[in-house]
């Protein structure tokens, strides 16, 4: 079970539930004046494709920084030390990047309203209906991780039952973007960025100064846990023991290959902000403008971590103790006073709030539009479908408190998610990858590299590791292997297939496999999106150097 140890009860009082409060009046006026922009299905869904780039931007990095993130990176930060960076700088950037410069251009282009909706166009409605059912149950079970990691944290610090914190948040999620659509979880995502950096950044601060700055918090760890605890690269060759269980080539192609790209090009949680921009030049901005603050958010979640375990050597030492999970709200209890304790605990709360929208927001448009627009009701008017989708929230909401429980079977938050990663996102991957740049690649081949990559990663995770007939150090491991078998798996069966089977036309192909450009994809720039500053190379590789840049200091 995930838990947080008990004695970390915050003194909170009335001031940091007038904050709380406050936040919670805030959200719902947000809903309400994303209101009136509403009139069409397009709005709901997609926010009228109207959105400036810097909007989607932040809400595309506020999307995924969840507090399933918070908690289980600053946890994985005290476990595994500066090793947790290889998330962010390898496992985040270039995938990112990719999906801006290269990957944009094929989902906005084609005018489609969901990533399942693009298989559609390329594989045919096998591949479609496959990829929506899988899209559509991962996106409830994300959706219950953030709520099921919610309400502990909630329990532990402020004392408020387990059903009451899930049934509180889920219904001021339900109801923000019941009114509002996407646009009221875009706009209230990028409030949310900045509060949830208002609660991390004093952590930081403050926890740097209560340990001697970096050289002390460097020095201490070292210390106590050797040489390759504070560096990136140390002790990752193979055949080398090191707490990752991961070596080099299991963390650039398992976590910075496959599931990186796997996540970040595919996961529409993700790639629906983007669709949401006005334009395609802002829709390829979008993750290359997340990218940038995505970069610097190890300085606030790894490193409280690290400073969690400066201050609490015990931290995961002892079952019945404090444990690697109760890092941040450590930091809440021994660093904040009132007032910016109530902004922290508003700043989680926020965060795990995002993150569940993001999986709603996603999940109503998908099983709207890809499996009961396409398949159950056709043809009918765009009011129904409007109707249709404030429901489906509901629904999609009430099934993610119903699967907020299924996560307390796993012992680590992050475990979890990278589990369900290379489950569902990485077999969608290879499927687009191949199908966007082999113009050969059939229908079927589509359909069964799908089904092929998803059923091996779990009979490696399920079977060979969870049954001891493989040797992997650790759920992590385990996880990075999983995701290479279910892309090698997916692309070897797609190849067969493929040579037994008869391709599309190549007019059917057109914008929908690289070197092809359909008649109504954009061409130009919006005026005003040309300037420097706005290229979108320039940008994608500017972030890719600051990654690199940043890893410098932990290589050496």
């Amino acid at each position: 079970m995930i838990t947080l140890a008990e004695g970390l009860r915050l003194p909170t009082n009335g001031l940091d539930y007038t904050i709380l409060a406050i936040y919670f009046i805030v959200v719902l006026g947000i809903g309400f004046a994303a209101r009136r922009s509403v009139k069409t299905s397009l709005d709901f869904f997609l926010s009228g494709r109207s959105l400036p780039a810097w909007v989607t931007g932040l809400a595309f990095v506020a999307a995924n920084l969840g507090a399933t993130e918070i908690l289980g990176m600053a946890a994985n930060g005290a476990q595994y030390g500066i090793y947790t960076v290889h998330w962010y700088w390898v496992g985040a950037i270039p995938a990112m990047v990719f999906l801006g410069l290269v990957m944009m251009p094929f989902y906005y282009g084609s005018k489609v309203r969901s990533v399942p909706e693009f298989l559609l166009h390329r594989f045919g409605p096998s591949s479609h209906l496959l990829s929506s059912i899988i899209f559509a149950v991962s996106s409830v079970l994300i959706a219950g991780v953030n709520l099921y990691a919610m309400a502990l944290v909630l329990q532990a610090l402020l004392g408020w039952p387990q059903w009451v914190a899930i049934v509180v948040a889920g219904l001021f999620v339900l109801a923000y973007i019941t009114i509002g659509g996407l646009s009221s979880a875009i706009y209230n995502e990028v409030l949310q960025f900045f509060v949830i950096l208002a609660a991390l950044v004093p952590l930081t601060i403050l926890g740097l100064k209560r340990v001697g700055g970096w050289g002390g918090l460097s020095d201490k760890l070292t210390h106590s846990h050797g040489d390759a605890f504070m560096t990136a690269w140390q002790g990752t060759g193979i055949g080398h023991p090191n707490p990752l269980g991961a070596n080099w080539l299991t963390i650039v192609l398992g976590l910075g290959f496959v599931m990186s790209f796997g996540y970040w090009t595919t996961n529409f949680a993700e790639v629906q902000r983007a669709l949401s921009a006005k334009n395609l030049s802002a829709a390829k901005r979008t993750p290359l403008i997340a990218a940038f603050p995505k970069i610097l958010i190890p300085a606030v979640v790894v490193v409280p971590g690290l400073i969690a375990l400066a201050l609490e050597p015990t931290l995961g030492k002892t079952k019945g103790g404090l444990q690697y999970n109760d890092a941040i709200p450590v930091l809440m209890r021994d660093l904040l006073p009132n007032g910016v304790l109530g902004i922290a605990v508003t700043g989680l709360l926020a965060a795990f709030m995002a993150g569940m929208a993001a999986n709603v927001s996603s999940f109503n448009t998908v099983f709207t539009n890809d499996i009961w627009a396409a398949y159950v009701k056709k043809g009918r008017p765009d009011s129904y479908y409007l109707k249709t989708g404030r429901v489906v929230t509901a629904v999609g909401v009430l099934i993610g408190m119903g699967t907020a429980f299924i996560a307390g079977s796993f012992s680590n938050i992050m475990n979890y998610l990278q589990t369900l990663f290379s489950f569902f996102n990485v077999p969608l991957f290879v499927v687009f990858i191949i199908g966007m740049f082999w113009k050969r690649t059939t229908a079927a081949a589509g359909f069964w590299g799908l089904l092929a990559g998803t059923v091996g990663a779990m009979v490696n995770y399920f079977w060979l590791y969870k049954g001891g007939v493989i040797d992997i150090p650790s759920d992590q491991g385990a996880n990075f292997v999983s995701s290479i078998v279910a892309f090698v798996l997916g692309a070897v069966v797609m190849f067969l297939v493929t040579m037994f089977t008869k391709p599309k036309s190549a007019e059917s192909l057109a914008g929908l496999v690289y070197g092809t450009r359909s008649p109504g994809m954009e061409e130009l720039p919006a005026e005003g999106d040309d300037a420097w500053y706005r290229k979108p190379a320039l940008l994608g590789w500017g972030a890719i150097a600051l990654a690199v840049i940043c890893y410098i200091p932990f290589s050496l």
